[in-house]
């Protein structure tokens, strides 16, 4: 939010008083507290009508200063509080008379006593800081006063914030503050926190996090769920400000080594997610929204990719599950589907894994609604007059209030119900369109609730499946997302068109979202709304199975591949069995997000932070560690990609590209650029028909060039470790060793064709990819 009109001007609604000195600073239990009043103080006069910010710093964890500033220290705002996985750090604080200096670990936080100013600082490096005019409190729309029924006492009525601005130096990148469409780099933005259902073409996002990371190394997570207010290089070029409505503003600056050094501290403080099932990782196949289907359209989908060899994971029932406006009661609409229960059974048979669509509004006329209308479930008028009801979904929906455990419970075990019928998730949308003229069972402020209820509902939702299905075995299908939602994952990028250009705003999206602490993120094949062309499909295809969660969803049309063209089903199997082939080394890098929270997907300034070519790169992504994707975007089937220094293996062809350099290439539908980065050890699977297989049974080692060391870590479908492959070369020797000996797992060597000696195993064969070797124990040394 601008409070002000250029450098020098104030904005003409906004009464702005800004810290101008740190007048007092003193040590307190963890950390340190400096006074600041609004105007400088040279005498003790001065001390007289003057307000004052107040800044404390402490320490909530490792690598990370915890801020707090606040104007008046008795206000109570109600809102409702992440839940932050806090371990206070020891601080040492000396005060001099020329400055005050508290450092936590590695990081510190200077403030100058004579020329008012705050530095940030770690290993010795400025980070950022806080100089003129760059803290503040803003008294907006000041103007108006009211008579208080007191004679003759009149009061100013005005909104009050908090502002910050913490400096950019030249060339630093902002990226982050949730799921974005726009531009990838934020720098220039202005980025309201504020969760709406608006599609991915425009400013609006169903996942908004305060939190962003810079290509200095350094986060920033705004430490309020209400809408808080970024001017990222915008209000004034050289700052990213925010702004919060109230008394008080609370940051943490979190430092790393790298980028993932800051998502590990981040997810420390916010959560880690938790490991999704590795069913999940199959292909996905919805009914679509809007469409006309009973059980023998179900039927014939499933059939019909059974008889094209393409393997199906888990099959979604949208909306229509349900009777039409009786969303969401939760009850299947028996005129389509009779006998529920023998249905479940046919598609367990199938060895598939169901999900269904809900969302928390539960429309009147039903007898959910009453229920939850008379046992005081749903969210209530702010006038006291009942239950709030809102005509924008379903006639006269109410919410439910999941500040109330008791309508947590209630919501829990209808859910239940369905688990025990045999449905296996739940694609849990909306939780964006919040109204704020509401009350709470628990009295939170409802403007920040509307952000925070998103967090309420999946972790609702989250929390059954994790009970009933066990650990590992709960994941959702989330739409909305606020702090912390990481923990409940898998996240998808909302209503995207079937367009190019609706493609590449969803890459940009997810890249953002993942740069914000999420580690898995999903997107509509194909464009949710319009139908998309061949060539479209095709090309999304590619994209979607070569993301970390993979769904065919639509609106008014069906997804699946015969219903494009024939080449449309030979893409689909394709990338489908490449998917189940990868899944030992997705899978491996699932379980080090969930142990680290770095992503599975990730930009490529996450994974190659000192590269300056790679700060604006948004259309190409690296797919955990070591694997490179650039979608095409266009009908000429032409890509201009870059590949950071080091030699990269294609994937499928296994040419072999020096990096440092872009290329620009066509390629047909079966193809794309797809690199593995050198000293890569990469775990492949032996089976590509079905997502249920143990993944470390004749798991073969692909070694890419291979000039230093590497390793590998082997998991389980249940993501345990199986085993951990190490591999060095000097010269012409190679050495491969495991931690456990394990029959039946080969090594090829790619690109290889030529070995003079092998110990410790035996040449299987010289293939098209290279040499397969077969180890008689746990070391090999080979010879090339």
């Amino acid at each position: 939010m601008k409070f002000t009109e250029g450098y020098w001007e104030k904005n003409e609604r906004a009464n702005a008083s800004y810290a101008s000195q740190a007048f007092t600073a003193e040590a307190i239990p963890g950390g340190m507290r400096i006074v600041s009043p609004f105007r400088q103080i040279t005498d003790r006069g001065g001390a007289l009508d003057v307000g004052t910010i107040t800044t404390e710093f402490t320490s909530a964890r490792k690598d990370i200063i915890s801020v707090r500033s606040y104007h008046y220290e008795g206000y109570v705002k109600g809102e409702p509080r992440y839940e932050l996985n806090e371990d206070p750090q020891e601080t040492e604080v000396e005060i001099t008379e020329e400055e005050a200096v508290m450092k936590a670990g590695r990081m510190t936080v200077r403030v100058d006593l004579k020329d008012f100013k705050i530095t940030y600082e770690a290993d010795g490096k400025v980070l950022t800081n806080i100089g003129f005019r760059n803290l503040g409190y803003m008294q907006y729309d000041r103007a108006v006063l009211t008579k208080f029924p007191e004679p003759n006492y009149m009061a100013a009525q005005y909104q009050p914030y908090m502002v910050t601005e913490l400096s950019l130096d030249p060339g630093e990148c902002v990226y982050g503050l949730g799921e974005r469409f726009t531009a990838f780099v934020k720098n220039g933005q202005v980025v309201d926190i504020w969760n709406e259902d608006g599609g991915t073409a425009s400013q609006i996002s169903y996942k908004n996090i305060p939190f962003y990371v810079t290509s200095k190394h350094y986060g920033v997570f705004v430490d309020h769920s209400d809408n808080v207010s970024f001017e990222v290089a915008s209000e004034k070029v050289e700052n990213v400000g925010f702004s919060v409505k109230g008394e008080e503003i609370r940051y943490h600056v979190i430092y790393g080594d790298d980028i993932k050094g800051v998502m590990e501290t981040y997810t420390d403080l916010t959560g880690k997610p938790a490991l999704p099932p590795s069913w999940s990782f199959g292909l996905w196949l919805s009914t679509s929204f809007t469409t006309n289907y009973d059980e023998e359209t179900t039927n014939s989908f499933i059939q019909g990719m059974a008889d094209r060899d393409i393997p199906l994971s888990v099959f979604h029932f949208d909306c229509f599950w349900m009777k039409e406006f009786h969303w969401c009661d939760f009850e299947w609409d028996s005129r389509i589907f009779p006998d529920v229960p023998a249905m479940m059974k046919r598609y367990k048979e199938k060895g598939l894994k169901v999900c269904v669509w809900i969302n928390p509004y539960i429309a009147q006329g039903t007898a959910f609604f009453k229920e939850g209308m008379e046992k005081g479930y749903l969210l209530q008028r702010a006038d006291g007059m009942g239950v709030k009801q809102i005509d924008n979904w379903q006639p006269g929906m109410g919410l439910v209030d999941f500040t109330n455990p008791g309508a947590v419970k209630w919501y829990q075990n209808k859910l239940k119900g369905l688990l025990d019928m045999g449905v296996d998730c739940f694609k849990t949308d909306f939780g964006e369109r919040i109204p704020i003229d509401v009350k709470y069972y628990d009295g939170s402020d409802p403007v920040s609730m509307h952000n925070y209820y998103t967090y309420l509902y999946n972790k609702a939702v989250f929390s059954l499946l994790k009970e009933v299905k066990g650990e590992g075995e709960a994941i959702l299908f989330a739409r909305s997302a606020t702090a912390g939602g990481q923990q409940f994952p898998v996240h998808w990028g909302g209503d995207c068109s079937a367009t190019y250009a609706s493609m590449a705003e969803s890459l940009r999206g997810g890249l953002s979202f993942t740069l914000s602490g999420f580690s898995f993120w999903s997107h509509d094949m194909g464009g949710f709304e319009m139908t998309a062309a061949p060539d479209v499909y095709k090309r999304w295809l590619q994209f979607g199975l070569l993301s970390t969660h993979s769904r065919l969803h639509g609106s008014k049309s069906y997804r699946v591949p015969w219903l494009f063209d024939e080449e449309a089903v030979d893409v689909c199997r394709k990338f489908t069995k490449l998917k189940l082939r990868l899944l030992p080394y997705l899978y491996s890098m699932a379980v080090k997000s969930h142990r680290t929270g770095i992503p599975s997907m990730r930009a490529m300034i996450m994974e190659f932070t000192d590269d300056p070519a790679v700060k604006y790169l948004d259309m190409q992504y690296m797919l955990g560690d070591s694997i490179l994707v650039a979608p095409i975007f266009n009908k000429e089937s032409h890509v201009e990609y870059y590949l950071p220094k080091g030699k990269w293996t294609h994937l499928l062809s296994g040419e072999v590209k020096e990096g440092g350099r872009w290329y620009e290439e066509t390629y047909d539908f079966f193809s794309l650029p797809v690199f593995v980065r050198e000293n890569t050890l990469l775990s492949i699977g032996a089976v590509d028909t079905t997502v249920d297989y143990e993944l470390e049974k004749d798991v073969q080692i692909q070694v890419y060039e291979l000039n230093g060391t590497g390793s590998c870590e082997v998991v389980t479908n249940k993501g345990e470790t199986a085993f951990v492959v190490n591999a060095a070369r000097e010269e012409s020797k190679l050495i491969l060793e495991t931690t456990k000996e394990n029959p039946g797992m080969t090594y090829l060597l790619r690109n290889i064709h030529d070995v003079s000696a092998v110990t410790g195993g035996s040449v299987v064969k010289d293939t098209e990819d290279g040499m397969i070797l077969a180890p008689e124990g746990c070391k090999m040394e080979v010879t090339i």
